[in-house]
C-alpha cells in the first residue's frame, strides 16, 4: 500500500506548521495509522531555515504529551508538489504564497487545514498572537477533521 503523503505549511516551519505535523503524527501513530502515512512540514519563507520549532510550540506539545520530533525548518520547493499529496496551509496567506512557489495547483493538492473542519477559516499565527493554546486548538479541529477524511476513504479535491 502506498503512503498518503501530508506536508503541513506555514510561513516559518517553526509554529503552525510543526505543530500541525506534530499533532497529525501522534494521532495517526496512536490510531495504528503511522505505516500509512508520511508527513513533514516546511516553510513558504527562508526566514528560519534550518530552525528548531519555536519553544511555543515545543512547550505546548510538552503540556499535552505529543512527541516533538526532530525538525528543522525548510522551505517548500516546487518538487514537493510532486512528491506529496496533500499540501496543507494555515491561512489564506500560506495558500497564495504555496500556489506562486508550485505555480498552481492543477491537480487539487493545495488546502488549508480547518477547510475540512465545521468552521473552515484561517489559523493565526502565533508568533505574532502569542497564544499557543488557540493555534493548538485550531490545529487539533483540523487534523482531526482530516485525518477523518483521509480514513474514510475520501478524496480531496478542489470545491
Amino acid at each position: 500500500m502506498e503512503k498518503i503523503k501530508v506536508l503541513f505549511i506555514c510561513h516559518g516551519n517553526i509554529c503552525r506548521s510543526t505543530m500541525a505535523q506534530f499533532v497529525f503524527q501522534h494521532m495517526v501513530n496512536t490510531r495504528g495509522l503511522a505505516a500509512q502515512f508520511h508527513i513533514d512540514s516546511a516553510a513558504t519563507s527562508r526566514e528560519e531555515i534550518g530552525n528548531d520549532p519555536h519553544y511555543g510550540t515545543v512547550n505546548k506539545m510538552r503540556e499535552v504529551g505529543i512527541p516533538v520530533l526532530p525538525h528543522r525548518a525548510r522551505q517548500m520547493t516546487k518538487k514537493d508538489y510532486q512528491e506529496y499529496d496533500y499540501l496543507i496551509g494555515m491561512d489564506e496567506w500560506n495558500i497564495r504564497n504555496m500556489n506562486r512557489i508550485t505555480g498552481g495547483d492543477p491537480d487539487g493538492k493545495i488546502h488549508m487545514l480547518l477547510e475540512f473542519s465545521k468552521h473552515p477559516r484561517a489559523i493565526a499565527d502565533p508568533w505574532y498572537t502569542g497564544n499557543f493554546d488557540a493555534t493548538y486548538a485550531d490545529v487539533t479541529e483540523g487534523c482531526e477533521a482530516l485525518l477523518e477524511l483521509l480514513t474514510s476513504g475520501t478524496v480531496l479535491s478542489k470545491s
